[in-house]
């Protein structure tokens, strides 16, 4: 009975799932009852469940590591943005100006486009 508990003792879950294959093998023999090669091979698999459990993790997190790369780079972009954002702000001077009839800027002689006029935020669109 000593034996029978140290043997208990000794028995992991990994070899209690890999003896599972065995049974159902020595119990289809002894009644006769024929077997596909598919539940054998479900037993394998059960057997070596940790080799299977590992290839899995290792694909979960390597998808992980680069969904968190891509967020990560967009962050870095959303902030590189919003950092130049107040120069660019700046530079269009939205605020009110006050009307002054005294002074008065004088005015190119050279015909002005839209294009010399907008300002340019690298990586912002403006519609």
């Amino acid at each position: 009975m000593v034996e029978l508990a140290a043997l208990l003792d000794r028995l992991t879950l990994r070899k209690l799932i890999a003896l599972i294959p065995v049974v159902i093998l020595i119990g289809a023999y002894w009644h006769r009852i024929p077997l596909p090669p598919e539940l054998m091979l479900v037993g394998d698999v059960l057997a070596y469940i940790d080799i299977f459990s590992m290839i899995f993790l290792i694909g979960f997190f390597t998808r992980a590591a680069t969904v968190l790369a891509v967020v990560r780079q967009a962050i870095d972009s959303i902030s590189w943005m919003l950092r130049r954002l107040p120069t660019a702000l700046r530079r269009l001077d939205i605020r009110h100006r006050r009307a002054s009839d005294t002074i008065r800027r004088k005015r190119s002689t050279r015909a002005s486009t839209d294009e010399e006029d907008a300002a340019v935020i690298p990586g912002l669109a403006w519609a």
